[in-house]
């Protein structure tokens, strides 16, 4: 179990290089705490940014009175909200938070050093939760999502759809917001997997929501939908031969049948034996052409780091020489 006791205090870490993120819409019980525990982390008060998506319940009169910077954001849902942060935020690294109390503003400076690390992306996979915080049917379905993303990026995460995570300013401004509403979180992942693989996650607490819930099982089928979108954009090798070994399905079903009738009744299906035969073996080829797929994409991520490592040993040897 997470322990927060090894958490790097608020003092020892500097965050002048973070802006904090955090999409509103009706927070107004919740936002003034949310804001309160980010400063009491040691984020300066100028790099919180609060994105309001149009709340009409005095969330914005709750964030001014706290003397942080509220913009109204362009659109509609998350994607929107961090699009249009995408121009007011300056520091080489953004936090991105819900404003509902779910996640301890604690976890900051874990986040902010894992991130120092190299990472371009840290997440803030939810290992702790208070009770109340998340029932058992949402766990499920993170936990599903999460495997299938990882099924279709190769990856091995724990928590893809975490509200709370820090990533580098500039991978964020390359998104294309393909997705969206929460479809938000999944793309960013699947950006970076696909781009660097520089990702990692630290455990963080969550705890109960204050306010009302916003997330549906909907949500959770569109964010599926999502997912599958972005695996045909950033490998489409891959996306194309998972299709292609969906075939082993009725190949497998079709042989069973025929086989059934071959030692138990008698009757021969030649022709429904030759194509469950060859059903099955194009879908065992296209799984393992999947599999390879996925190996050549880890190959690539591997040469990307390796020729980004040269470049930063020739600069660093270079200024030494000057």
């Amino acid at each position: 179990m997470y322990s927060a006791m090894n958490s790097p205090s608020s003092k020892e870490v500097n965050l002048i290089l973070l802006n904090i993120v955090i999409p509103t819409l009706n927070e107004a019980k919740a936002i003034g705490r949310v804001i309160d525990e980010v400063i009491g982390a040691g984020v300066p008060r100028e790099n919180i940014l609060v994105v309001d998506g149009g709340s009409n319940d005095g969330t914005i009169d709750e964030v001014k009175s706290r003397n942080v910077k509220v913009v109204m954001q362009k659109g509609k849902g998350k994607a929107d909200a961090i699009k249009t942060a995408i121009e007011h935020v300056s520091k080489p690294y953004v936090l991105v938070m819900d404003g509902d109390y779910t996640y301890p503003a604690k976890h900051i400076p874990e986040l902010y050093m894992k991130a120092l690390e190299g990472y371009e992306l840290v997440i803030g996979a939810r290992k702790k939760f208070e009770k109340g915080a998340q029932n058992i049917l949402y766990r499920i379905g993170n936990k599903l999502l999460t495997k299938f993303f990882n099924l279709l990026f190769g990856t091995r995460l724990s928590d893809v759809l975490s509200g709370m995570y820090i990533v580098k300013t500039e991978k964020l401004r390359e998104i294309l917001f393909e997705t969206k509403n929460f479809s938000i979180e999944s793309e960013i992942v699947a950006h970076i997997a696909a781009t660097s693989g520089k990702i990692a996650e630290t455990p963080v607490e969550y705890r109960k929501r204050i306010g009302k819930k916003k997330l549906g099982v909907r949500h959770g089928l569109r964010i599926a939908v999502d997912m599958i979108r972005l695996a045909w954009r950033y490998n489409p090798t891959f996306f194309i031969f998972a299709l292609g070994s969906l075939l082993l399905i009725p190949g497998l079903i079709l042989g069973g049948w025929v086989a059934y009738h071959y030692f138990f009744t008698g009757i021969k299906y030649y022709v429904k034996g030759a194509i469950a035969v060859v059903v099955t073996l194009i879908g065992i080829q296209s799984m393992l052409m999947a599999v390879l797929a996925l190996y050549m994409n880890r190959v690539e991520l591997r040469l990307r780091r390796m020729i980004e490592n040269l470049k930063e040993t020739i600069q660093a040897q270079n200024g030494v020489k000057q």
